[in-house]
């Protein structure tokens, strides 16, 4: 029988799901130090803000791997989070009338934990999340990213600061002589490992269990969570993995940056900055490195030895239980930049990426004229993006190692009073994720939510999002694996069939052939 059902109809159904506690007591013991959190909105949860998980990335450590933090002495009040990352892009995604975000800070690396246990010996699971902001810009602070719903219904959920821009992704020739790996760049993405690490030694004292640690992300984040998935440097600190709407390559496939054209454009900009020397660098002020290029995770010898699409492509990643997908209208609201450019640009660029299938491409999405044109690349980026997700998901089910599943939001949010509803585009899913109701939501978007809630708790606890009274979610199992319809309806279905699945693998496959390929678009 097809498993389906009508959202609306959804309310109640996980009552039972949310555990009935008093919140763990005060202090909690960490590593480096007591720390003291304060009661969240609702008694049962306790809320610890701005840990330092890490010692300050400045002066000498700037550009270098997360040092242990400084340990202190009596109770650290826990109760105000950490200044956000040096920023300066996308990466305000809170809450409409909202307080001001934190202030950002060269000195950010800060981890914050919601939990609802009663004691340490509760072994709750753990999320992790990791925000989106295109590499330039987000925090764990953010108010859309309030973990208190999720810890209400049994986890511990966690969130924590990256470094963004030119102090996450920065190359060097000079770094990477001094890093003792021949690498360098990436740093945002030991801080993810670095955000772990801590989670390991730490979380067992806040109720989680350290054995079941799920990563969770969207955009930027996802593709952050990817590539510690795909290197052996984050083996032992997860089990499992969340992702929304991004991989290692970005939104769309795409080619990873190597070392050696990291390195160029690093030094070209130390140049622009006035510095001559990697000493020189770091003497300049938290401003004057916001002006270097923004950079973003590359293959950089240490944690990425080669392009991710060939790590994925040919099954070499960590053995993890993955839960993926993407949404509906990712390119919605011109989030991306698309559409872009006349119709005889756009298929100008779909013959040079397609070549001899570019007709097929062209009668699949029409751009005969500029109207046509502009559908067709909003068309085939959001299908692009369900591909780039759904070859995550084909990956894992191909080793057969670990449990995929692969899910599809449609969901249609409403509109907000004056402001139309820009419909299921990139960062629609987070509210419905993680249990941040908008105000404005219907029965049928709490409905939604409290189902999606529950299967990212059920995956989070033991690697199979399935439970008591919700639609059957089939595990992704080869190339005729389902996908999950997350919308005003919850169903397996597939969102794309064989042809435009044929054409990506075809671009994939020439993408692969051709030679390393500059970065287009920042895209997460």
């Amino acid at each position: 029988m097809k498993q389906m059902f009508c959202a609306a109809t959804f309310l109640g159904v996980l009552a039972g799901a949310s555990i009935a506690s008093a919140a763990i007591s005060d202090p909690v013991k960490t590593d480096a130090g007591l720390v003291s959190g304060a009661a969240g909105t609702n008694a049962d949860v306790r809320v610890f803000k701005g840990i330092p998980y890490a010692a300050p990335p400045v002066g000498p450590l700037r550009w270098k791997a997360p040092q242990p933090a400084t340990k202190w002495d009596g109770v650290k009040a826990a109760t105000s989070f950490g200044p956000r990352c040096m920023q300066g892009g996308a990466g305000g995604r809170g809450r409409e009338g909202a307080p001001p975000p934190p202030p950002t800070s060269e000195d950010c690396l800060y981890i914050n934990v919601w939990t609802a246990a009663a004691s340490p010996s509760a072994k709750l699971p753990v999320m992790v999340w990791s925000y989106g902001g295109a590499f330039t810009g987000g925090a764990g602070s953010l108010p859309g990213y309030d973990g208190e719903a999720l810890a209400k219904k049994g986890v511990v959920f966690v969130t924590y600061n990256y470094r963004l821009g030119p102090f996450g992704f920065f190359a060097h020739p000079e770094l990477t002589k001094e890093s003792g790996h021949n690498a360098s760049g990436n740093y945002g993405v030991m801080d993810l490992a670095g955000a772990l690490k801590w989670v390991q030694k730490n979380i067992a004292a806040f109720g989680g269990d350290p054995g079941r640690v799920t990563l969770v992300g969207e955009s930027a984040g996802a593709a952050l969570e990817s590539v510690l998935v795909g290197s052996k440097e984050g083996k032992g600190l997860y089990h499992r993995v969340i992702a929304e709407s991004a991989s290692w390559s970005g939104v769309r496939m795409e080619k990873m940056q190597t070392l050696a054209e990291a390195e160029q454009a690093g030094r070209a900009g130390a140049e622009k900055i006035g510095a001559a020397s990697l000493a020189d660098l770091r003497t300049k002020t938290p401003d004057e490195i916001m002006k270097l290029l923004p950079g973003r995770p590359i293959v950089d010898g240490w944690y990425v030895t080669e392009d991710l699409s060939t790590t994925y492509a040919r099954g070499r990643q960590t053995d993890v239980d993955v839960l993926v997908g993407s949404n509906q209208n990712e390119a919605g609201f011109a989030f991306f930049g698309v559409p872009k450019g006349s119709a005889a640009e756009f298929t100008a660029q779909v013959r040079s990426r397609f070549a001899d299938r570019a007709g097929q491409f062209l009668t699949i999405y029409p751009a005969g004229n500029d109207t046509e044109s502009n559908a067709a690349q909003v068309a085939s980026f959001n299908d692009e993006v369900a591909w780039n997700m759904r070859s995550w998901a084909l990956s894992e089910s191909k080793r057969g190692k670990g449990r995929a599943y692969l899910y599809y939001f449609t969901k249609v949010p409403p509109a907000n009073g004056n402001q139309p509803s820009r419909g299921a585009i990139h960062t629609a899913e987070i509210p419905y994720a993680l249990g941040n109701a908008a105000r404005n939501w219907t029965d049928a978007d709490r409905a939604l939510s409290e189902a999606m809630t529950a299967y990212w708790v059920n995956f989070a606890a033991n690697g199979n999002p399935n439970g008591t009274s919700l639609p059957v979610w089939p595990e992704f199992k080869g190339d005729s694996g389902k996908t999950m319809l997350l919308g005003d309806k919850v169903e397996a279905g597939a969102p794309l069939d064989a042809a435009r699945i044929a054409l990506y693998d075809f671009a994939f496959a020439r993408m692969m052939a051709s030679s390393p390929a500059k970065r287009s678009t920042a895209g997460n």
